[in-house]
């Protein structure tokens, strides 16, 4: 694809909490253009002030609009982002989707499909890749210095309330939010993904604790498998914590020593304890907070958007490709079909 030399032009679809981060980091980028905002509230009910960037009330209705931009970010409700993507796609549009990518390994099959045919890129963004501890801990184990990895043990712990999943929010809803580990735990799959590869012989055991009322699934959850790549791991996570998060936490038992990642978003290296090594400073993490705009490592959207446009630009490879995207949806849909 060729690279392209003019400011990167960007519309988002859905202007909530999620969908302004995006909109706020392409306004900060030199190389951007935020040219178009879509989302079915009028202004005045998404906080949208002036009138320099237009506001479409449909993706359809912008897409017929000739509005020309380069990249469409889908930041809408979950079960709307496979649908989205390929409208997108068939409009002949770069396309960044928040996580999950889809709510089934065949809808993302079909985003692939079709940004092959349309020659146009999909970015899927797992933002939690560049937090500090993340990059660190990746090149550990890239590097050899864990050895073997022997057990990986994921604690996802968090508080989603009354508070969370308010009557007209699409939180909670099957076909909209898809399940705990879409909308909340995704990210932490794939991190357990992009640094140990994929996972066989999984079963898994879900139950409703106290979300009867507010939810049409699981709160919590065990889950147990092996790595193809060897060793063995468990999800264990619940959105049943009482009213605030407890904690997002890696445990890594290995040949050559243990690590823990933890604190809320899994933002803080707790143990490292390896053989001939010393731990170096690592760069502060970006605070997460629980019930505002932007959860825990949400704030590392600029590395997306930076990344997007240096792709287009022919300076970059993708950091989170379509593929990543999909295999972490995949593995949550295995999940969920081995608990049935």
């Amino acid at each position: 694809m060729a690279a392209i030399e003019k400011k990167i032009k960007f519309a988002v679809v859905g202007y909530g909490h999620i969908g302004k981060r995006h909109a706020e980091m392409i306004s900060r980028n030199p190389d951007a253009e935020l040219a178009a905002i879509i989302d079915i509230k009028p202004a005045d009910k998404i906080n949208l002030k002036g009138d320099a960037v237009p506001l479409f009330d449909s993706l359809a209705a912008f897409l017929e609009s000739g509005i020309d931009v380069d990249v469409v970010n889908i930041a809408t409700p979950n079960g709307y982002h496979a649908t989205q993507a390929l409208a997108c796609l068939d409009s002949k549009k770069h396309i960044v989707v928040e996580k999950p990518m889809a709510l089934n390994k065949q809808d993302a099959e079909k985003i692939i499909y079709k940004a092959l045919h349309v020659h146009k890129h999909v970015f899927a963004v797992m933002q939690n890749r560049y937090s500090p501890p993340s990059v660190w801990i990746k090149e550990m184990i890239e590097s050899g210095k864990l050895g073997k990895v022997f057990m990986v043990q994921l604690n996802c712990y968090w508080n989603r309330d009354e508070r969370y999943y308010t009557m007209d929010s699409w939180h909670g809803k099957k076909d909209l939010d898809g399940g705990t580990l879409y909308t909340q735990f995704s990210h932490f799959v794939d991190i357990m993904y992009w640094l140990f590869g994929d996972i066989e012989n999984v079963a898994a055991r879900l139950t409703t604790f106290n979300h009867q009322q507010l939810t049409e699934f699981e709160d919590s959850g065990f889950v147990t498998f092996d790595f193809v790549n060897g060793g063995m791991g468990c999800i264990n996570f619940s959105t049943s914590v009482w009213n605030t998060n407890l904690e997002s936490s890696m445990t890594i038992i290995a040949e050559n020593g243990s690590v823990k990642i933890g604190g809320q978003y899994m933002d803080k290296v707790e143990v490292c304890n390896i053989k001939d090594y010393t731990m170096p400073e690592l760069a502060a993490t970006n605070p997460g907070n629980d019930y505002g705009a932007y959860k825990g490592s949400a704030q590392n959207h600029h590395y997306v958007i930076d990344n997007v446009i240096d792709v287009l630009k022919g300076r970059a490879a993708i950091t989170t490709n379509a593929l990543e995207g999909l295999k972490v949806v995949e593995i949550i849909e295995r999940i969920y079909n081995s608990a049935k």
